[in-house]
């Protein structure tokens, strides 16, 4: 089943921008929860936002600032995101948006709160609902064909032989 798929690694090209991301994601929910004693759950920060919860303004600016970011983001590297051709039914966005605001809702928490702060604290509850989400995300895309998404490439460079090392399933 895996041998036509082939995983590059340490390609620095792909794993700085990770690194860094993660890091910079991880230093401000680090510093929030230090600061305010509040998890950096962007669901639960949202949530407030649309329930009129007090702290409105500061909710507003970092809703406001992740939009922004990412604009700027696919202005100065549209390569950091996969394109979606026309033809992509408006049924499977709004599908998957309901989907996950649900188990969201229903998890109390999102990939965020629970995947960056939950597991950081060492909760039982937040590593369970971890494994269940990434369980259910690869049984869905795979069976919605999106697996094919494992086979393409990245970058420019990203052929075998400009890799450092590369990883063969078979």
């Amino acid at each position: 089943f895996f041998s036509h798929f082939k995983m590059e690694l340490f390609d620095i090209n792909k794993i700085l921008p990770a690194l860094l991301g993660g890091g910079i994601l991880g230093t401000a929910a680090g510093l929030r929860y230090l600061c305010n004693g509040r998890i950096l759950g962007i669901s639960g920060i949202y949530g407030g936002l649309l329930r009129g919860e007090q702290g409105t303004s500061w909710r507003f600016t970092f809703t406001a600032g992740m939009l922004l970011g990412g604009l700027i983001l696919r202005n100065s590297m549209p390569s950091a995101f996969y394109p979606i051709s026309g033809d992509f039914p408006l049924s499977r966005l709004i599908g998957g948006g309901l989907l996950v605001g649900t188990g969201a809702s229903l998890g109390s928490g999102c990939t965020s709160g629970h995947g960056v702060m939950g597991l950081s604290r060492l909760s039982v509850r937040s590593l369970v609902y971890v494994c269940t989400f990434m369980a259910a995300g690869a049984v869905v895309a795979t069976s919605v064909g999106s697996a094919v998404a494992l086979t393409k490439n990245l970058g420019p460079s990203s052929s075998p032989s400009n890799a450092q090392e590369t990883l063969e399933f078979s």
